[in-house]
């Protein structure tokens, strides 16, 4: 009877906050500023957050949205999820049309719940209510408020008032309110050129910023997190799915980990322990064990996403791996790192953040952190990783998902940050040898030889993989000066020990060359132009970040018609910048022409100011990656 009395107040309070909230939803309160490049405005976003006591936290969202296009419908952000340990009291939701008039009013009973599982990939318990709402015109305003309880504590939502490009924000609040013994901490980042108002006092702490202009895209943007305000916020002492925690730096914070969620969990029979020494046989040294072990991991698993109370966290137990064949991050890692165990290789659980955009692990604000788990192997002074989910990727590679990053080693000792493998230029490397002739009509043919290192790997060698149709797809892209490409064969190798991926073609393509009289013109370098040309701003914005650098070496031997002379070829050329080097050389042999090309792309995080000589510097580079050569028939 209390708890129902209790929700009804709930539900009676986040009724009376819409009607009392009796503001101008129209259009017309907003300024145009706010209006200029946006798809939609925040033009009230409040989150309040009250932790109650170490295993106690209640989140309070009050967000009004205003949409002004189909682009800004995904703004209106009206979801919540919950599961065993997080649940929603209240929650529900009003529409205005452009002139502030009230036309939909949804409760909780109106909204979508579903589960979060898709039931092949996904085992959880964690479902979503969610606003299924698709508007018949715009702008319009959504009001979403709702209540969450929740156990877990280890995760405090954090303050992002930029949330998106092209969402301008009118006000964006966040406060918090907790217990004094509990070593409540908070971590602000990128908050310089915002006005944001600030008050701290001993239980409370408070930020405000209003008015922020929408955000247009820009090439080489950097991640929102690097340029952008935002605060994290965490608890010394917390709670994780029925698990009391304390830590107040990452050694603490790694051995309650350990503690918590490893010990008792790499546990394999001794059946299995003999299947994995009968696998490596009479190999002694440690890596080519570690990395057998890695491939026998490989061809008995698969990864299956699990999400089930603390088995979000907790990874289940290897000897349940073992006997079901698949499991997710911290499962499968796990499991590795229990069969690495019984052959004496010592190797270390590893959380990390996966993501194509580089993201770290902060140093600076010890907390629950990270959405992946791999796994480090010692070697001597160095480290090597394992992506344990991956039934393709080679031993100790990591390009373009967890590569260049801190990380948390889990030691029976504590935590460790550390930093994964750093792919430099060189290591991305793609080596182009090959040759190609111009026959009477101007059709191009010939051989390439293509070798892919570090990153560049990484995007080729699932090719080997590749349907027909997408491997025209991609030629077709790849060589896209040959407008009538036709490729012959092509011959794969996929060489995981020194990781290197190498394409073989034959190809041909009908009027490459133009004719005109007695002339022919071509491009030399048709296999590897760089076309990108980052765009040109009027006014830079954002700064601008190379975030994985590389190498591209290519030679290639072209043969000029027969009774053709060369007219005229392209200049020795050569720029140097900071952003990278570029050099072309073109001689000529008993009438045939040697092309060599080396392009080196620096990764970096630049100033706005410095974007006009970086698109600079690349449209030096495409110009000069078209340069044609004129042949003229004897």
């Amino acid at each position: 009877m209390r708890k129902f009395y209790f929700s009804y107040i709930l539900f009676l309070s986040s009724s009376i906050y819409l009607q009392a909230q009796n503001l101008d939803y129209s259009v017309l309160g907003i300024s145009k500023e706010l209006t200029e490049n946006a798809n939609a405005c925040v033009r009230n976003q409040e989150l309040l957050v009250a932790i109650n006591s170490q295993k106690s936290m209640t989140i309070t969202t009050k967000r009004v949205v205003t949409v002004f296009n189909e682009y800004g419908q995904r703004h209106i952000d009206a979801v919540q999820s919950y599961d065993k340990s997080q649940k929603i009291i209240s929650i529900e939701a009003q529409v205005f049309n452009q002139m502030g008039t009230e036309i939909k009013k949804f409760k909780r009973k109106d909204f979508k719940d579903q589960s979060v599982a898709d039931g092949i990939s996904i085992y959880t318990d964690n479902r979503i209510l969610y606003l299924d709402y698709t508007p018949t015109q715009y702008p319009l305003t959504v009001v979403y408020p709702s209540v969450l309880e929740t156990s877990n504590t280890a995760f405090i939502p954090g303050w992002y008032p930029v949330e998106s490009y092209y969402l301008s924000v009118q006000n964006s609040e966040v406060k918090l309110t907790f217990p004094s013994n509990l070593g409540f901490k908070f971590k602000e980042y990128n908050f310089e050129g915002y006005t944001i108002e600030k008050e701290e006092k001993s239980n409370s702490l408070t930020y405000k910023v209003a008015n922020l202009q929408a955000l247009k895209t820009e090439d080489y943007s950097p991640s929102f997190t690097k340029f952008t305000p935002y605060v994290l916020f965490g608890l010394n002492k917390f709670h994780l799915e029925g698990v009391d925690g304390e830590a107040d730096d990452w050694q603490k914070f790694g051995s309650w980990v350990y503690t918590n969620l490893l010990v008792g969990t790499d546990e394999v029979s001794p059946e299995t322990k003999a299947k994995i020494k009968a696998y490596i046989g009479n190999e002694t040294d440690p890596m080519k064990v570690a990395q057998k072990v890695f491939e026998y991991v490989q061809n008995k698993t698969r990864y299956v996403s699990i999400q089930l109370g603390i088995g979000g966290w907790k990874p289940m137990l290897a000897k349940d791996v073992d006997r079901l064949g698949y499991g997710d991050c911290k499962a499968l890692t796990n499991y590795t790192r229990a069969l690495l165990e019984a052959v004496d290789i010592p190797s270390y659980y590893t959380i990390i953040y996966g993501d194509r955009d580089k993201r770290d692990i902060r140093s600076d604000f010890v907390s629950m952190q990270g959405n992946h788990v791999v796994l480090a192997i010692p070697d001597n002074d160095e480290l090597r990783w394992l992506e344990c989910t991956s039934q393709i990727a080679p031993f100790d590679f990591q390009a373009n998902f967890t590569d260049d990053r801190n990380a948390l080693l889990v030691k029976p000792n504590g935590g460790e940050l550390v930093r994964t493998t750093n792919y430099s230029e060189n290591d991305n490397s793609q080596i182009t040898k090959g040759a190609y002739a111009i026959n009477q009509d101007g059709t191009l043919s010939g051989n390439i030889t293509i070798k892919s290192s570090g990153t560049q790997y990484d995007s080729k060698y699932n090719l080997e993989r590749t349907s027909q149709k997408d491997l025209e797809e991609h030629y077709h892209d790849y060589f896209f000066v040959i407008k009538n490409l036709k490729w012959e064969k092509v011959n794969f190798s996929n060489n995981k020990e020194a990781i290197e991926f190498t394409e073989e073609l034959k190809i041909e393509g009908s009027n490459y060359a133009s004719k005109s009289g007695a002339t022919m013109i071509f491009a030399l370098n048709a296999f590897n132009q760089y076309n990108k040309v980052p765009a040109r701003y009027r006014t830079r914005l954002n700064p601008f970040e190379v975030t994985r650098g590389f190498f591209d070496s290519d030679e290639i031997s072209i043969t000029i018609p027969e009774g053709y002379t060369i007219d005229s070829k392209p200049d020795n050329f050569e720029v140097k910048e900071k952003f990278g080097n570029y050099k072309t050389e073109v001689s000529v042999v008993n009438n045939q022409v040697i092309y060599k090309r080396e392009f080196t792309m620096n990764k970096g995080f630049y100033e706005k100011a410095d974007y006009e000589n970086f698109r600079k510097f690349i449209e030096q580079i495409a110009r000069n990656d078209n340069a044609k050569i004129v042949v003229v028939k004897n």
